[in-house]
């Protein structure tokens, strides 16, 4: 097994990275267990690679091609996603091989101009075209804004395998298993659902499309760009897929705070216990200046309700709050119910803006909806239990 080259059938391999040197994934998302950049080599009577990889990685994709190509050359490069942790290596393998053509769609060959500058040995494919190479064919699904404009999905139709791009992949380094079966699932479902509500969640829409254009293909293997390459369910992960992207929820409450001398954090606390007491067991908490957004989206997609409160910092919300309600409306989620509280000394802001959220977001909002001022008191935290129970009440209902 040179270098890690992993064979997927006899003559098609994972010849992928893994980046532990990023700390943040789009300068934006925490990578605290690394990431992986899936490339896949086919060898045939043409041999072809399907994505590359960052480019500070690409001496190690290097490594595996001259170990299974020899001085055989590379006759196509497919991409799927020009986005860089994907295209990173491209001028290097033109470099390489200056005779392999490149293939994408319209837009991607633009995307190809526009990020190296590379005008030449480009082909356009379109939709359901297909490029034989031998004994494989490759067909060509168009998946556009999942997550950027240019994205396709290529499907092998003797092996089945769909080689997927950033769709059905997630955050996390493989560490010896790149297989379903071979990694611990449990860990990886959550960095492919903080993947989703990250980085493709705000495209549910085009993700949808996207599923149902897959539906009529028989799929033995899901090959992602990041993360495991599910081959012994593939179903397991397209079905996450498609409930996520249907902001499908579990039953459950995020509250997320803001809170700089604990009195908004009292209020949070009530709202919790009242919660737990009415039966909710499924309560997800976060102070919003020490967890990262990115686990609170993550979370956020996950459940139905969430609950948020915010201290008044210099006559807006807290910073941090602010920061994250401005990524929820990006996001775009939907189908949740909605509660909020605030609290003020000397000047008012955050609780109005939290009520235009809610607003604005055109979630089902829960009451009482809690302003307090510098302390709350007896009747306030009685208003935060209330709060907690009705929201209680109007989950296990639903």
């Amino acid at each position: 097994m040179e270098h890690n080259v992993v064979p997927i059938t006899d003559q098609i391999y994972w010849v992928g990275t893994n980046d532990y040197e990023t700390r943040l994934f789009e300068a934006i998302w925490p990578l605290p267990e690394g990431v992986s950049y899936n490339s896949y080599l086919i060898l045939d009577e043409k041999n072809v690679l399907i994505d590359t990889v960052k480019y500070n990685t690409e001496h190690l994709l290097l490594e595996k091609l001259k170990d299974k190509l020899g001085d055989k050359p590379l006759d196509y490069l497919v991409i799927n996603h020009m986005e860089p942790d994907h295209s990173g290596a491209l001028t290097m393998l033109v470099e390489m091989f200056p005779n392999m053509q490149i293939i994408g769609n319209k837009k991607t060959i633009e995307f190809v101009n526009d990020f190296y500058g590379i005008t030449t040995n480009t082909k356009i494919i379109a939709e359901k075209e297909e490029l034989n190479i031998g004994s494989h064919t490759l067909q060509f699904f168009m998946t556009p804004m999942v997550h950027w404009p240019e994205t396709m999905m290529t499907y092998e139709k003797q092996t089945k395998i769909l080689f997927s791009g950033d769709a059905f992949g997630g955050f996390g380094a493989l560490k010896g298993g790149i297989f379903d079966d071979e990694v611990d699932l449990n860990y990886f479902e959550s960095e492919i659902r903080r993947y989703f509500s990250n980085i493709v969640g705000k495209y549910s829409k085009t993700t949808q499309k996207a599923l149902k254009k897959l539906q009529g293909l028989d799929i033995s293997t899901v090959a992602p760009t990041h993360g495991p390459v599910f081959r012994d369910n593939p179903q397991y992960i397209i079905d996450r897929y498609d409930r996520w992207s249907r902001h499908e929820t579990d039953e459950g409450v995020v509250i997320a705070f803001a809170s700089m001398y604990g009195n908004t954090q009292k209020m949070a606390e009530a709202v919790a216990r009242s919660l737990a007491e009415n039966g909710i067991e499924k309560i997800r908490m976060f102070h919003v200046s020490y967890t990262h957004q990115s686990y609170i989206i993550n979370e956020i997609w996950r459940f139905k309700a969430l609950i948020l409160g915010s201290c008044t910092y210099n006559t807006r919300l807290f910073p941090h709050m602010e920061s994250l309600i401005t990524m929820l409306n990006n996001k775009q989620i939907k189908d949740r119910y909605i509660g909020y509280f605030g609290s003020y000394t000397w000047s008012g802001g955050a609780f109005k803006m939290l009520e235009q959220f809610a607003e604005n977001s055109n979630l089902s909002s829960i009451g009482p909806a809690i302003e307090v001022k510098s302390h709350p008191t007896n009747e306030d935290i009685e208003q935060c239990a209330e709060l907690g129970k009705n929201m209680a009440q109007t989950l296990r209902q639903s």
